[in-house]
């Protein structure tokens, strides 16, 4: 089961578990992209591929799509969270509404379709449920304050699903991808309110090799997988030095995500309906993007800085226990 299954990494993650021969249930609001999608799924080798439009904004939507999907499919193996959405607009000019929809969507939806993959995988015990996030989860930037608030939230909801499967012995296994930036046709069909076209923060890579370390998450359920050197130095940035990337940011973050050419004023968006047609899976920076992407798995990072960690608390300890040194008086005058 694959959401945002239309365009995209989502589209491309599809074809990359139907090359395997995989049996692929495609979750999105666009017909004719999605459409495509399942054909383009059963050409690459797919043994079965539906196609079941539904937005995941939709709770109700997305438990009915999971429960076909089950019933012909013969179950839910791997369920892969990938449906987004986003606005590029400073925070003060970014409505309600859109803030709600993007939450809906980029946050609420990974809690549907979560909460459907559960429904199917308890019962059985067995399955495995990909959170696709973003370095964006852990370094926020401007112009996308909702998107990044809702990658944000995947995490924490994540986490504290894992705390609970961890608690009741479940062999249900939970993994989060952080994603760079990519090259998908959301930087055409994104809201946008800024004067110029939107695009990637470079460097920007292809959708199919990022796709294949979707697929490698899902294979082996690391806690997470950090893809791209570009996702591995914005994480640890933040946490070594959050206050100098809000400068460098404040500084390159606007021009950064847009082009030199003028927003269109007439153009669609997808925020609330689908755009018509048939999106694909890249987007308008073939020739700037990367064809090949690497991954990273920071569960050593962390055991190393555990060892570190507990070779400063001894010293750290007998420093808070020792006496406090002896007071000198001070000469008269």
């Amino acid at each position: 089961m694959i959401t945002g299954a239309s365009a995209g990494v989502g589209r491309a993650t599809a074809l990359a578990f139907a090359r395997r021969g995989a049996r692929v249930a495609l979750i999105a609001r666009g017909t004719e992209g999605l459409e495509a999608a399942r054909r383009d799924a059963e050409a690459a080798g797919a043994r079965q591929a539906l196609a079941l439009p539904a937005d995941t904004a939709d709770a109700a939507a997305v438990f009915a799509a999971a429960d076909r999907a089950a019933a012909e499919l013969g179950g839910i193996g791997t369920w892969v969270n990938c449906a987004m959405a986003t606005v590029f607009a400073p925070v003060q000019e970014t409505t309600p509404d859109e803030f709600r929809r993007v939450t809906e969507v980029t946050y609420l939806g990974y809690v549907h379709g979560t909460l459907a993959a559960l429904r199917h995988m308890r019962p059985r015990n067995a399955g495995t449920i990909v959170q696709v996030g973003s370095a964006l989860a852990y370094r926020a930037i401007p112009l996308q304050s909702a998107y990044c608030a809702a990658k944000f939230a995947i995490r924490g909801f994540t986490d504290s699903l894992r705390c609970e499967l961890r608690h009741d012995g479940s062999l249900i296994r939970l993994t989060m991808v952080q994603l760079p930036a990519v090259n998908t046709p959301q930087f055409n069909w994104a809201r946008s309110h800024m004067p110029r076209r939107a695009q990637p923060v470079p460097p920007i890579h292809q959708p199919e090799p990022v796709a294949e370390r979707i697929v490698q998450a899902a294979l082996h359920a690391p806690r997470e997988l950090w893809v791209g050197g570009p996702s591995v130095q914005a994480i640890l940035g933040t946490m070594i030095a959050p206050g100098l990337l809000d400068r460098l940011l404040a500084g390159r973050g606007y021009s950064g995500q847009m082009t030199a050419e003028p927003e269109p004023s007439d153009r669609l968006d997808n925020l609330m309906v689908p755009v018509p047609g048939d999106p694909g899976v890249h987007g308008r920076f073939d020739a700037r993007s990367r064809s090949s992407v690497g991954a990273f798995d920071p569960t050593w990072l962390r055991g190393a800085a555990g060892l570190a960690v507990g070779a400063l608390l001894p010293l750290a300890w007998r420093g808070l226990a020792a006496p406090p040194p002896a007071r000198r008086r001070l000469p008269h005058g």
